[in-house]
């Protein structure tokens, strides 16, 4: 069991910046791959960046490349977002996920943070 806890959200204009954090509560978060998903309002959750365990390997949706990156803290038990240059399309609540395997689907969620950009 992984207990994950997001938090950094808010509001902020467009053009700005806000470092989201997920938090996990397992000694062993470091064999774990991690991943940051989104779900907009009247939309379908989806795929933003992942994150492996050695942070060797990285990827992100297209909409987002070059403007957020992902990073982890092994010894901090922590994953991060950072996302600059936000736009209002990236109005949502944000989730980390975590999962022991590349071929296993993400099996512990967090319960989301709120992230708004104003025009």
């Amino acid at each position: 069991q992984v207990d994950l806890v997001e938090s950094g959200g808010g509001l902020v204009q467009a053009g700005g910046s806000l470092r989201l954090s997920c938090a996990a509560s397992r000694r062993t978060f470091s064999s774990y791959r991690m991943g940051w998903f989104r779900q907009a309002p009247g939309k379908e959750r989806e795929f933003v960046a992942r994150i492996s365990w050695s942070s060797g390997d990285t990827a992100y949706t297209d909409s987002v490349k070059g403007r957020f990156t992902i990073s982890r803290d092994n010894a901090k038990n922590t994953v991060y977002l950072q996302m600059n240059s936000l736009k209002p399309e990236d109005t949502a609540v944000y989730y980390c996920a975590a999962k022991l395997r590349a071929d296993l689907p993400y099996g512990y969620w967090g319960q989301g943070t709120q992230v708004t950009v104003s025009s």
